[in-house]
């Protein structure tokens, strides 16, 4: 097992094979996926688990295992847990290979995490607490074991030429699984037990990326076809189809697409897509080169947009939907929004020495992950690293102290209006 690795610049850990998909496995432990494919160059193919530290300064990923996979590399994946098992599902070729996760709880001799604390089960205790400390040593931890154990291995997509699943999501209530890949279907299964419910013939290319809504009722797709559609997961019909006002004579393609909660109303929903401009007119400064939009849910409209002066590859939301993370294609620029105004609130240019090609941001809710960060984000890159950038806390006003600002400000202007006569 590999030691533990401090970040540097936002470097968490390197492995020695190109990274594809990036997921959190707990809320705690992080699993990356990807390899070199079926040639024979050594280069391995498989799964990587690191376990986050916040040591009271900066971020450590401690490599936990690693799961290789023969000849098939990983280029997309997801996970879901049930309050009982723990599942993986990775898209390998054509397939979609299913995972469940064995977790077992292992006693070690090392001291507590470095903030002090316990861990266990995404649990977290105080040091001296009796039932997480072996009766013959207080400086004895219990620490999270993997093993995956393969289960079945469907195919999901049938292109004549060359079928490959591009993408897998699972809905957030566990009963659906949506695939889709180079013949443009969608197809959605009944999961676990990965039946087939739907098969939608969507797009008249290959897909990009799919994604449930919150509520598990409606999903959306980007495709190479240049559309961004959304449907009903019921009964596979389609519901809207995202158009925008794009500058005449320009061509832009969808790359990503992303739900992400209200706050404020969790029976509403936000969504987010990326789309590129593929015509020669980008390169023009009054043409941006990729625009990331924010739609309304139920009419299918745009609230938002911002323009980037560069492609994007990679797109993220929150659990919770405050934030949102794209990350850039060439320069490696991961970059951090507030996801109701889109404003930027961090910009790490040269994260990656290539381009981004999976980004997660940490849970929201509490974890064993204690830090003084308001947001952090998980990138990856097939340069083989795994960064993070995490945002410190905002420092804000009271909303009283505000107030009774604008109240002095406007007392002393109308002292000074009245000394000078106006």
């Amino acid at each position: 097992m590999a030691p533990t690795r401090k970040k540097s610049d936002g470097l968490l850990a390197r492995v020695n094979f190109p990274l594809y998909a990036l997921q959190m496995l707990t809320t705690r432990h992080v699993l990356v996926a990807g390899g070199g494919g079926s040639s024979k160059t050594g280069v391995a193919n498989g799964f990587e688990i690191f376990e986050l530290i916040f040591d009271g300064e900066t971020f450590i990923a401690k490599e936990v295992m690693r799961h290789e996979t023969g000849p098939k590399v990983v280029m997309n994946c997801a996970t879901y847990y049930d309050n009982k098992n723990t599942y993986l599902v990775a898209g390998q070729e054509s397939h979609c290979q299913l995972y469940k996760v064995a977790i077992t709880v292992d006693k070690q001799t090392d001291n507590a995490t470095p903030n002090g604390t316990i861990e266990q089960n995404n649990l977290r205790r105080r040091k001296g607490d009796s039932s997480k400390v072996d009766s013959n040593s207080n400086s004895s931890v219990k620490c999270l074991k993997f093993k995956f154990n393969a289960q079945d291995s469907i195919q999901t997509d049938f292109s004549e030429v060359e079928p490959i699943q591009r993408v897998v999501r699972i809905s957030r209530c566990g009963k659906l699984m949506a695939t889709g890949g180079t013949d443009g279907h969608i197809r959605l299964w009944h999961f676990p037990a990965i039946k087939l419910s739907l098969d939608i013939k969507a797009h008249t290319k290959e897909l990009d990326d799919v994604d449930f809504s919150p509520n598990s009722k409606e999903l959306v797709s980007v495709s190479k076809d240049g559309k961004a559609l959304v449907w009903n997961v019921h009964n596979g019909k389609q519901i809207f189809n995202l158009t925008w006002n794009v500058p005449e004579g320009v061509k832009y393609l969808f790359k990503r697409c992303r739900y992400g909660s209200i706050v404020e109303d969790r029976n509403k929903y936000r969504l987010f897509t990326i789309s590129n401009c593929t015509s020669t007119q980008s390169s023009s400064s009054s043409v941006p080169s990729a625009v990331l939009h924010q739609w309304c849910a139920d009419t299918g409209t745009v609230r938002k947009s911002v323009n980037f002066t560069e492609s994007l590859s990679a797109l993220a939301v929150r659990d919770d939907g405050t934030f949102l993370a794209v990350g850039t294609m060439f320069t490696g620029t991961v970059a951090l929004y507030i996801a109701f105004s889109l404003q930027c609130v961090m910009n790490v240019k040269n994260a990656h020495s290539m381009f981004v090609t999976g980004l997660e941001l940490l849970p929201s809710k509490e974890s064993s992950i204690t830090s003084n960060s308001e947001a952090a984000v998980l990138s990856i890159s097939v340069d083989n690293k795994i960064c993070i950038h995490n945002l410190p806390f905002r420092r804000t006003l009271s909303p009283w102290i505000v107030i009774v600002l604008i109240i002095i400000t406007l007392i002393c202007a109308f002292v000074i209006c009245s000394y000078i006569g106006l």
